[in-house]
């Protein structure tokens, strides 16, 4: 019997797996489990839609059977789809999704390696490695004569033999280890199913030794064979509300999103009229792994009158609500909907957009009524809400209410209500500063002017701010105008500071010369109060901060942006540098300024050398030495 050698990246997997400490080893059946709920709604849903699938004899349900002897075992059996010898190379031999990298650098780099990560990252099977020394998976495909098993000890390679199955379906046995056998219990599995997958909509049975008592109470040798349901097999998101408990809707949690936590939130709606469709949607505590991947894993399924249709469209729900978990089911749409239809289906097209409408209004609730949790969202999904901003014009209104920025003028974050409220007379728009460091923009000389007038500004240390807040325009009848940029004070200026730009004109024109093409304009700043010099950006042009982002898109083909430099006429060095006679001197002082401003705003010098020589050639004039 030939062996296969395991893709690369599932050796790695593996030898973590067998190799490291885990918390939660019991999430290995609950991803079992779940795989077999998987198999067997692929057939249900082929018997329903396919013409060669519907003379297939379709029995849905799970068993679970152990031995606990010397060599204790555990079989998880289904009688779904199963899987053909190519099939179970492809399955089990490699690994398609690029999570798995990222999952490998999760274990190899945090030292709390965690075993609940395994269900998340789309690798559960491997999981079985945590509590067996020998897994073996005897498959059937439906439809098929030919029946295969797949065998390893997880150290590198497996083999694949002919092998007997009478029904379709797969079979999985575990040769449990020291640290499985504790699975080897029936109490044990059955607290287990109740606590990840007692939501599963198919059946699953438990098969154990009971034994039995005579008249006066004693233990007999004989032992009984029982099987028992032990899951309750509904979708419990057709239930009422009424009817189900937190714990109900947590459970359930559990089981779809892989998680061993509860929710943060949950949203459960039924609709009926024109259309007639459920969903049941949570919120985690934590972001996925892979909220911010181009092939992030949707967490959304879809349903059709209860049969389990795709996990794995992301048009089901907006892209910046991609860390929602949940289920929606429609009767409305037909069994055998295509991917293709899905994407153009009409129906869809308005549960989507009813179900983004009651997400949002929730959220609304959500902070009105719980500002503390939803802070905790927000610190979590605000950047995926920001998002939204730019690309769901439908409901900018609601998400503007819904984001939260921090601020000069309190702890924490605010909302834009909120800095509405705080504004000064005769305000006319909502101001913020843009940057890679929150504790840097705090400092930032572009401030000055506003910290004096009493002006909140809001700080905005987030990347995507420089594309979200000029894509969503106003806010109410207050534009948003980022102080980065050198138009943003002009409604701010009063006739004294227009005078004192005339005055200035003569030093400006004379540094603009100076300096040649290494600035766009030359300006004297009213912005300005502590500081002589400050960088802003053209109105036309991208901030720093959005230069800097485009360079990590790999923008490296971006045309120059000069920044425009504003002094500050009333700062003594400013007013010292009129007396400066010397041409070659000036013109360090002037550098010196554009320089420093760039530093502050987190821009890398083209020549630090050359800045170090004028500094020093500036600190030798001022200290008088020799």
């Amino acid at each position: 019997m030939p062996a296969h050698q395991f893709q690369t990246e599932v050796s790695q997997l593996l030898h973590l797996i067998i190799h490291s400490l885990y918390s939660h080893k019991e999430i290995f059946l609950r991803e079992l489990i779940s795989n077999a709920s998987d198999a067997l709604d692929k057939l249900k849903y082929l018997t329903l839609t396919d013409e060669a699938y519907k003379p297939i004899d379709f029995n849905p349900r799970i068993d679970i059977s152990f031995s606990d002897g010397e060599k204790p075992t555990l079989t998880i059996a289904d009688t779904g789809i199963g899987m053909n010898e190519t099939e179970l190379i492809e399955n089990l031999g490699t690994i398609a999704r690029s999570g798995t990298r990222a999952f490998l650098e999760k274990l190899t780099g945090d030292a709390k390696r965690d075993s609940n990560l395994i269900g998340q990252f789309g690798v559960g099977f491997y999981s079985s490695f945590m509590v067996a020394d020998k897994v073996e998976v005897v498959s059937k495909r439906a439809g098929e004569e030919k029946a295969s098993r797949w065998t390893s000890d997880g150290r590198g390679e497996y083999n694949i033999e002919e092998a007997a199955r009478e029904n379709h379906g797969t079979t999985v046995i575990l040769h449990l280890n020291e640290n499985g056998k504790e699975f080897a219990n029936r109490w044990r599995i059955d607290g287990i199913i109740k606590k990840y997958s007692n939501h599963i909509p198919f059946p699953i049975y438990l098969h154990y030794e009971e034994a039995e008592w005579d008249e006066k109470g004693n233990k007999k040798k004989e032992t009984v064979q029982k099987t028992e349901q032990v899951n309750s097999a509904s979708a419990l998101w057709k239930r009422s509300k009424n009817e189900l408990k937190e714990e109900d809707y947590f459970e359930f949690y559990r089981s779809i999103a892989h998680e061993s936590d509860d929710p943060l939130h949950y949203i459960h709606t039924h609709a009926e009229g024109t259309m007639d469709y459920t969903t049941l949607f949570y919120i985690p505590k934590k972001a996925p792994f892979d909220m911010y991947y181009a092939d992030y894993r949707p967490g959304v399924k879809l349903y059709v009158k209860r049969v389990f249709i795709t996990d794995d469209d992301r048009d089901l729900m907006p892209v910046y609500l991609r860390f929602l978990r949940g289920v929606i089911d429609s009767e409305d749409l037909p069994l055998n909907v295509s991917r293709e239809i899905l994407q153009q289906n009409s129906i869809l097209r308005k549960i989507r957009q009813a179900s983004v409408k009651k997400v949002l209004s929730e959220l609304e609730k959500l902070a009105e009524s719980d500002k503390e949790k939803y802070l905790e969202f927000w610190k979590e999904f605000g950047r995926p809400m920001k998002e939204g901003l730019y690309s769901d014009h439908e409901n900018r209104e609601t998400l503007l209410k819904l984001v939260r920025f921090k601020s000069t003028k309190v702890e924490g974050y605010t909302s834009l209500l909120e800095y509405e409220i705080r504004m000064v007379p005769e305000q006319k728009a909502i101001y913020y500063i843009t940057g890679q460091n929150e504790k840097t923009l705090r400092q930032s000389p572009l401030l000055e002017m506003y910290n004096a007038k009493g002006i909140e500004v809001l700080i905005m240390d987030d990347d995507l701010d420089d594309i979200i807040i000029p894509a969503a325009g106003k806010y109410k009848d207050f534009e948003f105008k980022s102080v980065n940029r050198s138009d943003a004070a002009e409604d701010l200026k009063t006739s004294s500071d227009k005078e004192k730009e005339k005055e200035a004109k003569p030093l400006v024109d004379r540094i603009k010369k100076a300096l040649g093409e290494r600035v766009k304009d030359v300006k004297a700043s009213t912005r300005l109060s502590d500081s002589p010099s400050c960088i802003v950006a053209d109105s036309s042009d991208p901030t720093v901060q959005m230069q800097a982002f485009l360079k990590t898109l790999g923008k490296s083909d971006l045309p120059e942006f000069k920044p425009i430099l504003e002094i500050n006429p009333a700062h003594p060095i400013i007013q010292k540098l009129e007396s400066v006679e010397n041409e070659s001197e000036f013109a360090d002082v002037c550098m010196l300024l554009l320089e420093q401003a760039m530093l502050v705003e987190g821009m890398k010098l083209e020549d630090p050398a050359a800045f170090a020589r004028r500094l020093n050639i500036v600190l030798d004039r001022a200290v008088g030495i020799k």
